[in-house]
């Protein structure tokens, strides 16, 4: 496995990335609470649409600054993590995780938390106190995160709420 920079013109590998996945529960944010509810979802891969619409942000979000790594096994990319550059809260400290993404063979077996770590340590070195994550609310996804450290949002964006209101958000405080 090799971790490196990922360059602007390999951001379109991004989509080769296995997003398959049986969901059987996914939670909701009710007055607080994270309440898990039973909702079956085969995710076969990336939405329709989603390509067109995301590979654009992510253009600007490098040309911005942002920090992208990719994970290659061979030559095939199988993770990648993004950290946006722009600072975001009531207090411009915080950075945003803008994606986080592992092939399906390659989940639970390290390779989402070291990149996690990667953003973590990029992000401190940039003088961001906190991460934001807007994550997918299936169950796997809000355990990965809660098992980084993550908890719920004291302050939500609002242009990434607007943006994904059914995602859970997240904030992770940098030591």
């Amino acid at each position: 496995m090799n971790i490196r920079p990922l360059q602007r013109e390999e951001i379109p590998l991004i989509w080769q990335i296995d997003r398959r996945e049986i969901v059987e529960n996914i939670y909701h944010l009710r007055e607080g609470q994270l309440i898990l509810e039973p909702e079956y979802f085969d995710i076969q891969g990336w939405p329709p649409g989603e390509t067109e619409l995301y590979t654009p942000i992510l253009l600007d979000c490098h040309d911005r600054g942002g920090t992208f790594w990719g994970a290659f096994e061979h030559n095939l990319l199988v993770g990648t993590a993004i950290l946006e550059s722009r600072f975001i809260g009531a207090q411009h400290d915080t950075l945003q995780l803008k994606f986080l993404h592992v092939s399906r063979d390659y989940r639970k077996h390290g390779l989402g938390s070291a990149l996690f770590q990667m953003v973590v340590e990029k992000a401190r070195s940039l003088g961001a106190k906190k991460l934001y994550i807007s994550a997918t609310p299936s169950e796997n996804t809000v355990n990965a995160y809660a098992r980084l450290g993550c908890v719920l949002a004291a302050e939500t964006d609002p242009e990434l709420l607007a943006l994904e209101p059914e995602d859970i958000h997240f904030e992770y405080v940098i030591s």
